[in-house]
């Protein structure tokens, strides 16, 4: 006589079986790169399904602009102009500023000012798990982004690289609870860690002292240190610090500058330190090097004059005398 229960035991094998294979394969995708290439390839066949889900924006997009009506393209129109001469003004301001911070450094026997590199990417698609906090942009290898890179967009820091393929990146945001960030109040320079917290609203600083002089409202900024993100980019505004007698550190909680959840555009930063130039960030940055230029010639011009206008002024002196 046959046994009764032979296909519920190799059914329950089988499950038993491919319950392992699974857990191997999520272990060896963690802690070996032996699958990188294959999880590579596959997020390259995900490309096109991410661009044909952003197919409804761009006929959203395109259906209104080629429906608005000539009267709110004219106000429209002069509500550009009117904007461009704002920023205008405040390029000249900031050409001067530059300017005297140029004068300052040769003064000081510093190096010369550095511009940073920067490349524009479009959003494509963020990641669907709530409990990972990555997105998706249309730049990868080609354009030459690379592992690492520090991606920004228009008010603060957002992210790192942390995957490339040949035509797209992923991007993790400084909230994702596995970030971290060296930062430091630009009020005084104090030092602290700013970790992600999975809530794309705040930040949470690691180990500050009790007595640290952090207050509300203090802007913190990249220390550059670890050399993965450049100096000085905004990353949060501390909102909350919590100070408990009881306790050797506060509590300090931080919104992020950087619009994580509504940007979908982002600037990726070249390190000039370590990255060759190349002819995509050649042409990227030619207008940051027309700048420099300019304002390195109006700088010496300007320390021409000085030196001038001193010379005029001790000969006059040394006549009167």
């Amino acid at each position: 006589m046959k046994p009764l229960f032979t296909n519920s035991t190799s059914l329950s094998t089988r499950v038993i079986l491919l319950i392992a294979v699974t857990v191997a394969l999520i272990l060896v995708g963690i802690y070996t790169p032996w699958l990188k290439p294959v999880r590579q390839q596959l997020n390259f066949l995900a490309v096109p399904f991410y661009q044909l889900t952003d197919i409804p924006r761009r006929v959203g997009d395109w259906a209104s602009g080629s429906l608005a009506s000539e009267k709110d393209l004219r106000a429209e129109n002069d509500r550009l102009k009117t904007e461009v001469l704002i920023y205008q003004r405040k390029q000249q301001q900031m050409a001067a500023l530059a300017a005297e911070n140029v004068r300052l450094r040769q003064l000081l026997n510093g190096k010369d000012m550095l511009q940073d590199k920067v490349l524009i990417a479009e959003l494509m698609g963020v990641s669907p798990n709530p409990l990972s906090h990555v997105i998706m942009i249309n730049r990868g290898t080609r354009e030459g982004v690379y592992e690492g890179q520090p991606v920004l967009d228009a008010f603060g820091l957002m992210g790192q690289v942390v995957e490339v393929d040949e035509d797209s990146a992923r991007v993790l945001l400084i909230s994702d609870s596995t970030h971290a960030i060296p930062v430091q109040v630009n009020r005084n320079g104090v030092r602290a860690i700013a970790e992600g917290t999975g809530d794309l609203n705040r930040l949470s600083l690691r180990h500050v002292s009790i007595n640290a002089d952090i207050r509300e409202g203090d802007i913190l900024v990249s220390s550059g240190l670890g050399e993965r993100f450049p100096v000085g980019y905004p990353v949060a505004e501390v909102e909350q610090v919590v100070r408990n007698s009881g306790q050797a550190f506060a509590r300090v909680i931080a919104r992020p500058m950087a619009r994580l959840d509504r940007s979908r555009h982002v600037l990726l930063v070249f390190d000039t330190h370590t990255q060759p130039d190349s002819s995509v960030t050649a042409s990227v940055s030619s207008s940051s090097s027309i700048a420099s230029s300019a304002v390195s010639s109006a700088a010496s011009s300007s320390a021409a004059s000085s030196v001038q206008s001193s010379t005029k002024k001790s000969a006059s002196s040394a006549g009167r005398r």
